[in-house]
């Protein structure tokens, strides 16, 4: 069952490509926003390295993008404004 589930989730996932044809965000940016907001976005990676991105990832960027592009809140903003986001959450 638990095989079946994981299979299931990757399933969902799609590549790089994909997530960023989907999300309109170019691929350098996506990588550029992984690494800067490891705390939120973390897509998985296959056994070779290639990203996936879940539908979870895939609303991130969209949230990253919206923030970063449509608010204009600087990188360092847009990390403060998801941590507090992510406290008021698990509160």
């Amino acid at each position: 069952m638990e095989q079946s589930r994981k299979s299931h989730r990757h399933e969902q996932a799609v590549s790089i490509g994909s997530a960023s044809t989907i999300t309109g965000v170019e691929v350098h940016t996506l990588r550029y926003w992984e690494k800067e907001f490891a705390e939120f976005l973390h897509p998985i990676r296959t056994g070779g390295g290639q990203r996936r991105y879940r539908p979870a990832d895939i609303q991130t960027v969209f949230t990253l993008k919206k923030l970063l592009r449509e608010e204009m809140f600087s990188i360092a903003g847009a990390r403060k404004h998801l941590q507090r986001l992510a406290t008021r959450e698990a509160a």
